[in-house]
């Protein structure tokens, strides 16, 4: 198993260049979800987990559902919705 590491010293200049951390693991140092703003990229999300083992096809995980719903220009709606 592999893991990439972001330096927590460089996580300031990594948002001021743009990609967000938007999800850390349970001690707040680790990085493990990261996104473009929307205004940058209709969707953009890497993780460092594996959303595939808790997709089903009638119940896809957020990352999943969420691409899904951007290539079908349905994510504003839903996101409008929540």
């Amino acid at each position: 198993r592999h893991r990439y590491e972001v330096n927590p010293d460089r996580v300031d200049r990594i948002h001021d260049g743009g990609l967000r951390f938007v999800g850390r693991d349970e001690t707040g140092t680790r990085m493990e979800v990261a996104e473009l703003p929307r205004s940058e990229h209709p969707y953009y999300v890497g993780c460092q987990y594996h959303p595939e083992f808790q997709s089903r096809p009638l119940a896809p995980s957020p990352p999943f559902h969420g691409l899904l719903l951007a290539s079908c220009g349905m994510l504003d709606e839903y996101l409008d919705k929540a």
